[in-house]
């Protein structure tokens, strides 16, 4: 297959990431509804995580049954370590935006004088948090598509047509849903996502699908997909941390947990696809 058709594999499995990403500009006004958003992220998030970390295990659980510990130690070791760095990286990224919002800044123009920039507080701290939370969920899931991406280029470049287009088809249905995981904090703010904003998002979550399918057809290293999967699951497991942190200040629990498995089941839905392609 030639390398244009195969990059446009690529290109359609991520850009059904923008099914889900108009419903960003839906009002959530009704503190239930928002809880009910923010809680079927997580769920959608949490089935992510399990997917991602049970496709970056593999090749050390592989080599282990093959008795080939060297191999097995090492994979190990670079799943940890990606899973670490995804972690803890946007623990610190994390930390420098909120000293960034702090610093000092100028009371006019001209002015010699200036004095610490105020925090946001009440319903613009709220819209502020969901964006950074929109982009960190964005950037944890375009890791993971990449690794998807990946799939589908080997896939293609090893001749294996039918895999890779079913592939396509089941990374993109699991993509649609992704798009939602995306945006269902701005959603909860009662506040319109800009379209370009959308679109941003998008681009960040979807667009390494196209990457990984240009990177697989030239690169089949199995390293590679394990730090990116690794890398993906630190970075979506902070993300569920800060969503849970918000859920559990909504004090509504039990929709909280049905939404939440909710969340798991659209998950589970939309991977049988893939499953169903042999991935």
């Amino acid at each position: 297959m030639p390398a244009s058709e195969i990059a446009l594999l690529g290109a359609i499995a991520g850009l059904t990431i923008f099914l889900g990403l108009p419903l960003g500009r839906m009002r959530a006004a009704m503190p239930r509804t928002k809880a009910f958003l923010n809680a079927l992220a997580i769920g959608i998030l949490i089935f992510l995580l399990w997917d991602v970390l049970t496709n970056a295990w593999a090749p050390a659980q592989d080599a282990i049954a093959r008795h080939a510990f060297g191999a097995a130690i090492a994979d190990g070791l670079l799943m940890l370590a990606g899973v670490g760095a995804g972690l803890i990286g946007l623990v610190y990224v994390d930390r420098w935006i909120k000293r960034r919002a702090s610093r000092l800044r100028p009371e006019g123009p001209g002015a010699a004088t200036a004095r610490p920039a105020a925090i946001p507080a009440g319903p613009d701290a709220a819209a502020a948090r969901a964006a950074q939370l929109s982009m960190l969920i964005a950037i944890g899931i375009g890791m993971h598509n990449f690794g998807e991406g990946l799939a589908i280029g080997t896939s293609a470049a090893a001749g294996k047509i039918s895999l890779a287009l079913l592939l396509v088809i089941g990374f993109g249905a699991h993509n649609a849903t992704e798009g939602f995981g995306v945006v269902a904090p701005l959603a909860a703010t009662g506040q319109r996502a800009p379209w370009r904003r959308l679109v941003l998002l998008g681009l960040i979550a979807g667009g390494p699908t196209f990457v990984g399918t240009l990177v697989g057809v030239e690169v089949t290293t199995p390293l590679l997909a394990i730090l990116f999967l690794a890398l993906a699951a630190g970075s979506i497991l902070y993300v569920v941390i800060e969503l849970l942190a918000v859920a559990r200040a909504t004090r509504l629990k039990e929709l909280v947990a049905w939404a939440i498995l909710l969340g798991i089941a659209l998950g589970f839905a939309t991977d049988a696809i893939v499953s169903a392609a042999g991935a």
